[in-house]
């Protein structure tokens, strides 16, 4: 078995996970319900495990995990455009 492709194939699962909620919060423009605190925790999740990657250089960890950081600060930047919009009305 190829575990380089097993790798990848987990970053590619990985690093799109947060990508639908991503979509449906910008699509809705609401983030009622998702969770700051959830997307804090899991940025500083995978930039420990982006600073492991980078560590080992491993290309699976490091791709997946910067990926998944670019993924998740849009997030928060989407979660703080529909939060403050909602105060501002």
């Amino acid at each position: 078995m190829d575990w380089e492709m097993v790798g990848y194939a987990a970053a590619a699962l990985t690093m799109f996970g947060f990508l639908p909620q991503l979509v449906k919060m910008a699509r809705t423009r609401s983030v009622d319900d998702v969770s700051l605190l959830m997307m804090i925790q899991m940025g500083i999740g995978v930039a420990l495990w982006l600073a492991y990657g980078l560590h080992l250089n491993n290309s699976p960890l490091i791709v997946a995990n910067v990926v998944s950081l670019w993924i998740l600060a849009l997030g928060i930047v989407v979660y703080f455009r529909y939060t403050t919009r909602r105060y501002f009305k």
